[in-house]
């Protein structure tokens, strides 16, 4: 019965609306920069490391941001918008490894606040906006790990925004989760857990709902699944949680324990399975490469 309520309110309201844009940023990414740091790699990465031949969550996330300055043709002094750009962590390995200069945006404080010192002395401008106020034009965009929190009835205005703001010879990479059926439905009670308790107004996108937003939009050069990484990555999460909850115990409760715990351990089991979820780097042009666009892996 929940989830034919919360399936129905998804169908008929905007929970990701440029209102609403900051909830998950108060109650999920603002929860404390000392939770995140004790999780996550040294780089403070929050989304799927990339694992074909990294030994470590370090080595597994680094892999995974030059695979995307990669992916995108970065080269020094080129311009990148990084929409939900987290604690800074590609916007200041772009600007160091790869000499590029970025403006990333979030719709979290807490990260603004840590980004900013992060990457201090950089061609780096880190701002607290939603991704529909941003007029610039950019060299490249890339968006890791935020279009969960767009919402199906956003896809089209946010490949809008997109499409706006890069330069007709640019690239597009968007970093997401994706699910087999297009949400919301109603088969899936884990995820309305997730979502009720840790995302508040996630959305999980689908290959059609991700096709249809780009319909007349964009070229899709390249679609990468690399979901089967996502299992290590989050139980590399929570043996970093969990070693280091004793450090950080006394900003939280024991039922959060528990809570994060069951969110880190079902979505770990849930990538396992690999019959619903995945993760896909997907990379858009407006015009079409010339000459054809090379996959890297």
């Amino acid at each position: 019965m929940l989830c034919s309520a919360k399936h129905s309110k998804e169908k008929l309201f905007n929970l990701q609306s440029k209102s609403r844009a900051f909830i998950i940023g108060e109650r999920h990414y603002d929860l404390g920069n000392n939770l995140y740091e004790a999780m996550l790699d040294k780089r403070l990465v929050y989304t799927c490391g990339y694992w074909k031949k990294a030994k470590t969550l370090d080595e597994a996330q680094e892999a995974k941001l030059h695979l995307v300055c990669k992916k995108i043709g970065l080269k020094k002094g080129q311009t990148i918008l990084d929409i939900g750009c987290g604690w800074g962590s590609f916007a200041q390995f772009a600007a160091k490894e790869y000499g590029a200069k970025v403006v990333g945006i979030t719709v979290s404080k807490e990260q603004v606040a840590l980004a900013q010192k992060r990457c201090k002395g950089l061609p780096v401008e880190i701002r607290l906006q939603d991704y529909r106020e941003v007029k610039e034009k950019f060299d490249h965009v890339i968006s890791l790990g935020m279009f969960e929190h767009v919402g199906c009835k956003n896809y089209r205005e946010y490949m809008e925004v997109v499409h706006r703001c890069l330069k007709d010879n640019g690239l597009f990479l968007l970093h997401t989760m994706g699910q087999k059926d297009s949400y919301p439905n109603t088969k899936q009670p884990e995820v309305h857990w997730v979502i009720n308790h840790i995302f508040p107004n996630g959305m999980i996108p689908s290959v059609k709902q991700i096709g249809e937003s780009i319909d007349g939009l964009f070229v899709m050069e390249d679609w990468h699944n690399f979901g089967a990484y996502y299992e290590k990555t989050m139980l590399a999460w929570f043996a970093n949680f969990d070693k280091n909850w004793e450090k950080i115990k006394e900003d939280y409760s024991e039922q959060f324990y528990r809570m994060w715990k069951y969110y880190l351990m079902i979505c770990a089991g849930a990538f396992s399975a690999h019959d619903q979820y995945n993760v896909w780097q997907i990379v858009l042009s407006k015009n079409g490469v010339q000459g054809g666009y090379q996959s890297i892996r």
